[in-house]
């Protein structure tokens, strides 16, 4: 077995053992009030549904590289039908959702699997930008013209590009890291991830003030600062999975984070603005795949380029 292998192995049974922990604390906590409890239950249906997110991701990282990016253009095209159900668009529209679905969403990812970086990392932002804007104009409609056509950019910018930055870092040739990639991602998806749900059992725990109530009622200044900084120490722990040492792991994870926590109030704002809670209802507990990537969205693309420039 090699290392690679040894500290994959490693790293999953330890988020096994954090998930039968949280699996135990739920059902005792049911047990012991013995009554329908709105939080309790929330808990538990969310506990539920990392089971299987961590299971999809495990059978995908088990598979190889080329799992890992499909099951993330899986997660992309669903984001953006999530992201896209919420904008005015209409039948004006056609050849910019055929465009959006059909060929910015899988060409982008096609370049991320032949390591295309001159290409990828300009696809969207550049060339799917302008296009955007100019098939918009084809069918000759001026109605609600810039909301539309600037409301499918910032879809296609948010669910596809940017989350297609994780599985970019597997294209990325850093000394003396050679074949662990898939580490890299497994360390960025589980800072974020910790840092949402640690400032919610802080703001559960401990909450008193809100930190912006007209963006994200539930988000409280102490569960800010409890999960901004646990998450940032269990990173810095985790630097035997990253090419980095332990301060470098901490200070990253604390980029992470933060970057992280304002993603999440950017998109609490677009959710507020159309009047919704949540983007979806595919994962209990959570809401849609937008929900459980929002902050990944904003980290990714960070992430990705300060590994580009610093460590290749």
């Amino acid at each position: 077995m090699s290392n690679y292998q040894k500290d994959t192995l490693l790293l999953f049974v330890g988020i096994g053992i954090l998930l039968v922990m949280a699996s135990i604390i739920g059902w005792l906590l049911k047990k012991r009030l013995n009554s329908p409890n709105k939080v309790i239950d929330n808990l538990n249906t969310r506990i539920n549904a990392w089971w299987v997110m961590v299971a999809i991701i495990g059978i995908a990282f088990l598979i190889g590289k080329l799992a890992v990016i499909f099951l993330f253009f899986v997660a992309s095209g669903i984001a953006l039908r999530e992201f896209l159900s919420l904008t005015p668009v209409n039948r004006y529209d056609f050849y910019v959702l055929i465009f959006a679905y059909c060929i910015a969403l899988p060409v982008q990812y096609i370049l991320v699997a032949i390591s295309w970086y001159g290409l990828f990392s300009i696809f969207i932002p550049v060339y799917g930008f302008l296009l955007l804007a100019i098939l918009a104009t084809i069918t000759g409609s001026t109605d609600n013209f810039l909301a539309r056509t600037a409301e499918v950019q910032w879809g296609v910018m948010i669910t596809v590009y940017s989350i297609s930055c994780v599985p970019a870092l597997l294209t990325l040739p850093i000394d003396n890291y050679q074949d662990r990639n898939l580490l890299l991602i497994a360390y960025l998806v589980l800072v974020v991830e910790l840092s949402d749900v640690l400032q919610y059992v802080f703001g559960k725990l401990f909450g008193k003030r809100k930190i912006s109530p007209n963006l994200s009622p539930s988000k409280t200044i102490e569960g800010f600062i409890g999960g901004i900084l646990s998450a940032s120490l269990l990173g810095a722990c985790l630097f035997w999975i990253t090419p980095f040492s332990f301060i470098q792991a901490g200070l990253i994870s604390l980029m992470l984070t933060l970057l992280g926590f304002l993603g999440g109030l950017v998109m609490s704002a677009i959710k507020r603005d159309r009047g919704v809670k949540d983007w979806g209802k595919l994962i209990g507990g959570h809401g849609g795949v937008l929900d459980r990537l929002d902050s990944v969205c904003f980290t990714a693309p960070i992430f990705f380029h300060v590994m580009r420039y610093f460590w290749v």
